[in-house]
């Protein structure tokens, strides 16, 4: 920063004034972190990870992503969380914390099926439904497909259920697809009867809502922004100064995403009671 500051405007700055000045940022941070939240009637949820030095040992450390759409239709930003796991502990935590923020509403949570997020969102919102993300179940699928030539059927199969007009019709499919594997590839039918049930949630809302609910993907655009950003960065010297660039970047997007126009539109009676 210093050198920065001095070829920009031909002075230097201490590291007692860069050191005030990281902490002013980090106030404003902290309080965009934990203000108060109100009714959303979505709720998306996602980690990504960043290298982290801690102890002189590079580290992977989760960065857990809340997003929300509030009853006007618009995204918001609620939370970011940075621990090193990605653990049903850190996860409680992350969503107990928007909880006594005020979040409220919640008519649907979006997510993949990450084991401590699971386990947080049901001790925490367990009588929220869920959508499971179908963008990772296409890809989770791919496990338990037993030759490779194989895949591209059974990920058109996979599509087909996902597309279908309604929930009964959905079923429909889901069972004879299930039959159709259970002597060839008995361990993905098996899967696919269980796990595939989970990305059907979404067939309760309305039709207009439903693509934009499917996926965990609306955070496809904050992970890039977020990638380009931490890219240059590579590897953080602690903790705090990963949040911190994290923080800024979503309160970026946060102010961008208010300015926007609508990202669902909402009728009187437009969501499930």
């Amino acid at each position: 920063m210093s050198a920065i500051v001095e070829q920009l405007c031909g002075s230097s700055v201490s590291s007692s004034q860069v050191s005030r000045a990281a902490g002013l940022l980090d106030e404003k941070l902290e309080a965009w972190r934990t203000r108060r939240l109100g009714e959303m009637v979505y709720l998306y949820l996602d980690a990504r990870y960043e290298k982290v030095r801690q102890d002189g040992q590079v580290r992977d450390a989760a960065v857990l992503i809340a997003t929300g759409v509030d009853p006007t239709g618009h995204r918001q930003v609620l939370g970011v969380s940075l621990a090193l796991s990605e653990q049903e502990v850190h996860w409680r935590s992350f969503l107990q914390s928007l909880v006594a923020r005020g979040l409220c509403g919640l008519r649907l949570i979006i997510s993949d099926d990450h084991a401590g997020l699971k386990a947080a969102r049901q001790a925490v919102f367990g009588g929220v439904p869920w959508q499971r993300c179908q963008y990772h179940l296409q890809q989770n699928a791919q496990a338990y497909v037993p030759r490779k030539e194989l895949q591209a059927e059974v990920a058109a199969d996979i599509r087909m259920i996902f597309n279908a007009p309604d929930r009964t019709t959905a079923n429909e499919y889901l069972a004879r697809i299930v039959q159709k594997y259970a002597k060839s590839a008995a361990k993905l039918a098996d899967w696919l009867e269980k796990s595939l049930p989970e990305g059907l949630t979404v067939f309760a809302f309305p039709t207009t809502h439903q693509r934009r609910l499917r996926t965990s993907n609306s955070l496809e655009r904050v992970n890039r922004e977020l990638d380009r950003r931490t890219t240059v960065v590579s590897i953080f010297p602690n903790e705090a100064s990963c949040l911190r660039l994290v923080s800024a970047v979503l309160i970026e997007l946060h102010e961008e995403w208010q300015d926007d126009r609508s990202y669902l539109a909402f009728e009187s009676a437009g969501t499930p009671s």
